[in-house]
């Protein structure tokens, strides 16, 4: 099977942001999507951005158009969330984003009827009810398909570190799951889902795709659901490895420590460096490490097995990738990633909150919903609890 890459413009930029629908006074999920979208389609059809309906209908997905910088990527979502509140503010419907919602159940949900998503819960079964899930997905353009699995492979060496900085998952169906990313470990149950395997090059993706299609496991390139991988339609490399960003400009750091890290590995490689990579044993560990102790784990970053805290090797590469985010106009939204280490992550952030509310996951909701709504407040969110 032949795949084409698509052209694309080195290092541009597009996000996908998956958004919650939730009920003004309960916090539970909603399923309003389909009229959401019926009200958006019209007024929204010659915009840059997209929004479009996902497996569940508790569910939209705000798209950016393809940005020369993060910034722009980020100007289109919020004008994507701007369009979205006009509908859903009269609704008394709420927005808001973390990889699982606190308190819902998979058996309230509704599918979305389209044919792919029938066939997938067909196939999956419980796993597949169960997703209820919500992630963001940050295309970076690659100039050179031959770049494409190297870039791949060397990323595979910071997802630990994406993964912590989102994770956003600590609930389950109401339940602390002592894990600060649960949406990980449920998402790779489906097939092809989880860790990219470690091809070499293009070929071998294409064999990759020749074998699954042949035995009926994948339709296409868009069924491969790795937390890193190819879009060929687009030209790009997809990290979907990340819990839904709770706010924007955490949104914007996540981004932006992408573009930098792509650029990064795309240099190395036009100077003829060889990129470090990780046994995929290591790589396995991390993720599994990331997902339990988000932001407090330690992580292997070297084929010699050196672990050191994931926050402190993520202030090393900023220091490191500095200029290139210069380079790329996206140090501003750099910085964030040293406000998500400084501050926590959403989950600790969430976990707080159910502490200072005795337990009451009603207030985590709350709390998700005001910072969804005007930026990290969770200072302002214990202090309303009176604590």
């Amino acid at each position: 099977m032949t795949v084409p890459f698509a052209t694309s413009a080195r290092s541009s930029v597009g996000l996908e942001w998956e958004l919650m629908l939730a009920d003004g006074e309960t916090g539970d999920l909603v399923p309003r999507a389909p009229e959401i979208l019926h009200h958006l389609e019209e007024r929204t059809a010659l915009e840059r951005y997209t929004v479009t309906g996902e497996l569940l209908t508790n569910t939209v997905e705000v798209t950016s158009g393809i940005g020369d910088t993060v910034a722009a990527a980020v100007d289109d979502i919020a004008d994507a969330i701007a369009a979205v509140r006009t509908v859903t503010t009269p609704l008394n419907v709420e927005l808001l984003c973390a990889g699982s919602h606190p308190f819902a159940q998979w058996y309230d949900q509704q599918v979305t009827d389209k044919t792919r998503y029938n066939k997938l819960i067909e196939r999956t079964q419980w796993w597949g009810r169960n997703m209820m899930i919500w992630g963001i997905h940050v295309h970076v353009g690659v100039d050179d398909v031959n770049k494409v699995f190297p870039i791949i492979n060397a990323l595979a060496v910071y997802l630990p570190h994406l993964q912590a900085l989102s994770a956003s998952s600590p609930y389950w169906a109401g339940e602390r799951t002592g894990y600060a990313s649960n949406r990980s470990l449920v998402f790779q149950q489906l097939p092809t889902a989880g860790l990219p395997w470690p091809l070499e090059n293009w070929s071998e993706f294409e064999g990759y795709l020749d074998d699954l299609v042949g035995t009926g496991v994948l339709e296409d390139a868009t069924e491969v659901r790795w937390d890193i991988r190819p879009a060929p339609r687009w030209g790009t490399i997809e990290v979907r490895a990340c819990d839904g960003m709770s706010t924007l400009p955490e949104l914007a750091a996540v981004a932006a420590l992408v573009q930098v890290l792509v650029e990064h590995f795309s240099r190395e490689l036009d100077e003829g460096r060889e990129l470090v990579t990780l046994q995929p044993w290591f790589v396995r560990e991390n993720k599994w490490r990331a997902a339990r102790y988000g932001l407090d784990a330690r992580v292997i970053v070297d084929r010699d097995g050196t672990q050191v805290p994931v926050a402190e090797h993520l202030r090393a590469t900023l220091e490191q990738l500095g200029d290139i985010a210069v380079e790329l106009k996206c140090a501003r939204e750099l910085t964030g990633i040293r406000t998500i280490l400084d501050e926590g992550a959403s989950y600790a952030r969430q976990l707080l909150v159910a502490e200072a509310a005795d337990g009451d996951l009603r207030e985590v909701v709350r709390h998700l919903i005001r910072e969804f709504r005007s930026g990290p407040t969770l200072r302002e969110h214990l202090s309303a609890l009176g604590h």
